[in-house]
């Protein structure tokens, strides 16, 4: 569901860059007055594993689409909803400066879209209120499932309420309504069952944790080495071989699009803006659609159907470059914030 430049205008960009810019600053804010150092690696590999997750794109069975996991709610019930929208930010950006995954013009869209609602509406107002204080797996799968659909049902709605408002394409509001929100359905629905079954899993391997998850304040802080440590093998595994098998069926957007202008290719917007942001991007994208960069005079790919499994050594390199930068930069975040705390004590 990452947003291409194109089906925004410069002004819903903005004001979606600024309230997302905002939502962040208050994340730090609560973030630097709770922080727990015990948290960073956790803050590290679960941003890694969620961008592992993200590069796994799963088939809907009779749709001809394919979803992927957003992880926002996982983020939300492991670090609570303001790191993990901060932890989301951090995907984000990532993948669009160094992988050209959704667009730089729409990153403020595609933040608030896959962060603010999962992490503060899926999670706050559905998972959290279900779960509780004394989770159970019957809790987590309830709450997982519910919290996950809302949060994408919102996104979903969010991508096209911010095309309709940009009017920059072909897209009606209603006919891309009647797509977007019915495909993402099931999408949710996994997504729900994949993130109750690895809290179920953390919280019988570690169940201190899921309790800081969903109540930071008032206890001791767990320890996380354990799961930190499992977090990590699996980012790692998923973003270097397990998306090999990633469905090659369009995503819930595309597929939308596809379905109601009759191609993914929309003709959008194209403002001196989108072109100087597309240059920017293009240069800086040195694993662009997680894969090599072509050579200027390389022959185009054939067209027809690609093999399955993708075995690539391009998208290994690209997922362990993803999942290292992902790490590296949540570490330091948490690093920052540690020694921000610890200045603040002195």
């Amino acid at each position: 569901m990452h947003m291409a430049d194109a089906l925004l205008s410069p002004p819903v960009a903005g004001v979606m860059l600024a309230a997302t810019a905002g939502t962040a600053a208050w994340c730090i804010k609560r973030v630097r007055e709770d922080m727990d150092e015990r948290i960073v690696p956790l803050m590290g590999v679960a941003g890694a594993l969620v961008f592992s997750a993200q590069m796994l794109n799963f088939t809907i069975p009779g749709t001809g689409s394919s979803g992927h996991l957003g992880g926002g709610l996982l983020l939300a019930a492991l670090l609570g909803p303001h790191a993990a929208f901060l932890v989301m930010v951090s995907i984000l950006v990532i993948q669009g400066l160094f992988f050209a995954d959704g667009g730089l013009l729409a990153l403020g869209a595609n933040i608030f879209n896959l962060g603010f609602f999962p992490a503060f509406i899926g999670y706050a107002l559905i998972y959290r209120r279900i779960v509780g204080d004394d989770p159970t797996v019957r809790r987590l799968f309830i709450g997982g499932v519910l919290g996950a659909v809302v949060g994408l049902q919102l996104g979903a709605f969010g991508v096209v309420a911010q095309t309709a408002l940009s009017g920059v394409t072909e897209l009606p509001f209603t006919a891309f309504l009647a797509m977007m929100l019915p495909i993402h359905l099931p999408i949710g629905i996994i997504e729900g069952i994949v993130t109750a079954g690895i809290l179920a899993f953390i919280l019988k391997a570690q169940p201190e944790l899921i309790a800081a998850g969903a109540r930071r304040a008032g206890i001791e802080p767990p320890r996380t080495r354990r799961v930190a440590v499992g977090l990590l093998v699996a980012a790692v595994l998923g973003a270097s071989m397990v998306a090999w098998f990633a469905s090659a069926s369009p995503d819930g957007l595309d597929w939308s699009m596809e379905r109601v202008a009759g191609t993914a290719e929309i003709r959008g917007a194209s403002t001196p803006l989108h072109e100087a942001v597309g240059e920017v991007q293009q240069r800086l994208a040195f694993l662009p659609g997680y894969g090599f960069r072509a050579a200027p005079d390389a022959p185009a790919e054939p067209s027809g159907a690609t093999q399955w499994p993708a075995v690539s050594e391009e998208t290994s390199v690209a997922g362990a470059a993803g999942v290292a930068m992902t790490l590296g930069v949540l570490l330091a975040m948490g690093l920052l914030f540690k020694w921000r705390a610890s200045r603040r004590e002195r």
